[in-house]
């Protein structure tokens, strides 16, 4: 098996995966890690060549852009307290607390080195936070929660790494230099992401077709990552920047057409390269076994330890940290999502597995020193790192379906529903007046006028049957069957239809290109 037939594989095991998951209730993520562990065990599955450098640039923005489409600016901004806790603060101290661990436990391991490893170790993987939560049925809060610290902890994370791995390779290390760097590596990431969203968005204007904006969304989570990184500042926050302002201000309320194409698209995306990067975690055992070396008992009590004090400091900063946001929540009229039991917050804790950003941040430490040394400890670290991943992911991402189920946290379905009655309510009321607006300018004939009045009443009870209870729902009842039998009967019509263009596709003299023009009027027209 060479590299482009293992490529293949493990796109179709991302695909795979997703029913499988379903099926068994399991997340697709740890099933494809499992998946690439198994490849690596196998002796005719090549090692993977991808260059360590390469890794984060080549997955995180595409998964990151997707992850954000699920969310708003809104939503980070009203949880932006327990973000900050979990995003910020949280990764500083599993970092600091990490670093005395090890250097305390391997012998002769810098403390610059050992940051390095807390740093790394540290965030937990936003894919794999967010795969997991959307499948388990979780309250949207915690899925919330998560997604904000999955998110924005990256940023932290490797803004610390990047630190930590110069002053291992220097030898020197300064904390106010550290802090500015920090602080500049944010400014420029802003900066480039704001200006490249502005930039894309004015640009989707000037494209005016949907094939020609979706790839457009494609390239630019790549180009705000790179240009950032060649300026010094954080690619991922960047690419956060970047898709949050494409979600607030590029989209078009009647573009039906590019939004749907896009959904569909990103989807996919989404699914092929999460299942490849969590394969890719799986295929990296390989270079685990082999840095082990004979030093199996003595490493494994290292890698051990560490798992123990990544899942502990967990579990001993959520405690707090979501009794005192529930404080400062109760004394406040802010709508920000919070854990609001203690099976929430055990939830939360052990959602708290590592990923794609671990992976590639492990394997990308220098060979060497700035004097040409060996790094310190190299192989030590990586193994660690790796014990941790698959500790986190496998154990935790395998475990955690039953936890919840264990626990019954599940989402609120009831607030749910009436927050879409809510929305269907309002939809239904701003197309009434609208049709207001237009008969005090068009003279309406009564008939139609009545028809419209039914259709604006009829926009909120398709989206939410229930909304009739409280406007003439008795009333509607005999038309809004007759409507679906309507639509029945007028789509078996359009089905009728499109058979009848593909098969004229074969016939001869036919051209290909303007029967897929008639055929996607007729699945525009079937959406409608």
């Amino acid at each position: 098996m060479d590299q482009l037939a293992l490529l293949f594989v493990l796109l179709l095991g991302a695909v795979v995966s997703v029913p499988v998951g379903e099926r068994f209730g399991l997340p697709a993520p740890v099933l494809m890690t499992l998946l690439g562990i198994v490849l690596a065990l196998l002796d005719f599955v090549p090692n993977v060549n991808i260059p360590p450098d390469l890794i984060l640039p080549a997955l995180l923005p595409s998964l990151l852009y997707a992850a954000v489409r699920r969310t708003s600016w809104r939503q980070f901004t009203a949880n932006m307290r327990p973000i900050l806790l979990l995003a910020v603060a949280l990764v500083f101290v599993t970092t600091l607390t990490v670093a005395v661990v090890a250097s305390a436990i391997v012998p002769g391991l810098p403390i610059a080195a050992a940051v390095a490893l807390g740093a790394l170790v540290a965030p937990p993987d936003p894919v794999a936070a967010t795969a997991v939560a959307g499948q388990l049925g979780l309250p949207r809060r915690l899925v919330s929660i998560l997604e904000g610290e999955g998110l924005f902890n990256d940023v932290t994370a490797i803004v610390l790494y990047h630190v930590a791995i110069a002053a291992a390779i220097s030898g020197s290390f300064s904390p106010w230099k550290a802090g500015l760097d920090l602080v500049l590596s944010a400014v420029v990431a802003v900066a480039v992401g704001l200006a490249l969203g502005w930039g894309a968005n004015k640009l989707m204007d000037l494209l005016d077709d949907a094939t020609l904006q979706i790839g457009l969304t494609l390239l630019v989570p790549y180009a705000s990552y790179v240009l950032a990184e060649e300026f010094h500042g954080s690619g991922v926050l960047a690419v956060l920047t970047t898709a949050l302002f494409l979600a607030e201000y590029a989209t078009d309320a009647d573009d039906v057409l590019t939004r749907l194409a896009g959904h569909t698209f990103w989807n996919i995306v989404d699914t092929l390269v999460t299942g490849v990067a969590f394969g890719l975690i799986g295929l990296e055992l390989h270079n685990a076994i082999r840095t082990a070396s004979g030093r199996w008992a003595e490493m494994l009590g290292w890698a051990a330890a560490v798992v123990g004090v990544v899942v502990l400091v967990r579990l001993l900063w959520l405690m707090p940290a979501t009794w005192l946001t529930k404080r400062l929540h109760a004394r406040r009229d802010h709508d920000e999502d919070i854990p609001m039991t203690w099976r929430e917050t055990v939830v939360m804790w052990w959602s708290g597995m590592r990923g794609v950003a671990s992976v590639a941040l492990a394997l990308a430490i220098p060979l060497k020193t700035d004097e040409g040394a060996p790094f310190p400890d190299r192989d030590e670290i990586v193994f660690i790192a790796f014990g941790v991943i698959m500790a986190t992911l496998v154990l935790q991402g395998l475990t955690l379906p039953w936890l919840v189920k264990r626990l019954g946290v599940r989402a609120d379905t009831d607030r749910e529903k009436q927050f879409e009655k809510a929305l269907a309510v309002r939809a239904a009321k701003a197309a009434k007046q609208r049709l207001r607006e237009i008969e005090t300018v068009e003279d309406l004939p009564e008939e139609l006028s009545e028809q419209m009045v039914r259709r604006a009443f009829e926009i909120g009870v398709r989206i939410s049957p229930d909304m009739g209870e409280e406007e003439r729902r008795e009333a509607h009842v005999q038309r809004v069957r007759r409507l679906k039998r309507a639509r029945r009967i007028h789509g078996e019509m359009l089905s009728a239809a499109r058979h009848e263009v593909l098969a004229a596709r074969n016939e001869p003299g036919a051209d290909p290109e303007v029967v897929d023009r008639v055929l996607r009027h007729l699945d525009v027209r079937s959406l409608r």
